[in-house]
């Protein structure tokens, strides 16, 4: 497969009376054509402004965006609507995200008209019908209101709109998160159908490791901002070497009480995002921090073959 994303050193910052706020710090990554990139972290650790500063809905600080062979990190206002057409989101709630005066119809047909494609009404209307069709929306459904319809159909429109400008690249922001477990089911088994049906590649963003293991081909792990671990999905599961990643799949729960399972409990103050020292992000909460951690950021470095770890002591914590 063709790399078609690429980020390099990307960073985005936000000004507050108390300084520089490092929302995204220095990530860098790839994703290939018809791949999934998960992106995992507690709440607040930058990966919703991660998956929006790749798509430009919020402008980078520093850093480069290549999508498509195309450095697009700074380009013109006009040429950043041209690329709506081939970069797309779909928000974490489906609620909020879509406009209650709009009916299902005229909701997955907005972006037709934004883009003045099918103007003739019979075509829209027929591609409308196609959308609906194809995220497993009954046509019964085409006046419906949001308010009218569950969780799991709302985010159905959010999926047709979102495919409605036939994209290569779509950022999923938490998408299941607002959906009771077994819709959840439901719409990751549709992105995933969908993807293999149209090339679709994702950036899938969540909390819940146990819902990214079974989409991602990699997931990254981000903590305040940076990045602390990337690997093949299933090798992380196997060999999670960064101390906050073994935290977080520790606390993914196991429904048979009579398989052991050791915690690994994380204690300890998170870290400020403004202005951090130049220190290991993870270093308040580690307990193999040493001293060169208090007092050098780690490099992010390939420890395993396609697994990056940025730790100073990752070698002797897991015996490499």
């Amino acid at each position: 497969m063709s790399e078609l994303l690429r980020v390099e050193h990307l960073k985005k910052y936000f000004k507050t009376p108390m300084g520089m706020l490092h929302a995204v710090d220095d990530v860098n990554f790839s994703i290939n054509q018809g791949d999934t990139l998960g992106v995992v972290g507690e709440s607040g650790c930058g990966k919703s402004t991660l998956g929006r500063t790749v798509l430009k809905l919020i402008e980078p600080t520093d850093g480069r965006i290549i999508f498509d062979g195309r450095d697009i990190t700074f380009i013109k206002e006009k040429e950043n609507l041209e690329l709506r057409k081939q970069m797309q989101i779909i928000f974490q709630d489906p609620f909020s995200s879509l406009n209650p005066r709009l009916s299902v119809a005229d909701l997955i047909a907005d972006p037709l008209k934004t883009f003045h494609l099918y103007r003739n009404p019979e075509e829209r209307k027929k591609k409308v019908h196609e959308l609906m069709d194809m995220v497993g929306l009954a046509k019964r459904f085409e006046y419906s209101y949001p308010h009218e319809l569950d969780g799991g159909r709302r985010q159905r429109i959010g999926v047709a709109r979102a495919l409605s400008l036939s994209p290569k690249f779509i950022v999923c922001d938490e998408p299941v998160s607002a959906l009771d477990v077994s819709i959840q089911a439901q719409i990751l088994n549709l992105l995933q159908d969908l993807q293999e049906q149209h090339g679709l590649t994702y950036i899938f963003v969540t909390h819940d490791l146990s819902v990214v293991k079974h989409i991602s081909n990699d997931i990254l792990v981000m903590y305040i901002g940076a990045m602390v671990e990337k690997s093949p999905a299933k090798e992380l599961f196997k060999l999670p070497l960064h101390p906050y990643t073994k935290g977080l799949l520790s606390a993914i729960p196991v429904p048979n009480i009579d398989i052991p399972k050791k915690k690994v409990q994380l204690q300890g103050e998170l870290t400020s995002p403004i202005e951090p020292k130049q220190q290991c992000r993870f270093v308040a909460r580690c307990q193999y921090a040493t001293e060169a951690c208090h007092s050098k950021v780690p490099e992010y470095e390939e420890v395993l073959p396609g697994h990056f770890v940025s730790c100073h002591n990752v070698r002797s914590i897991n015996g490499l």
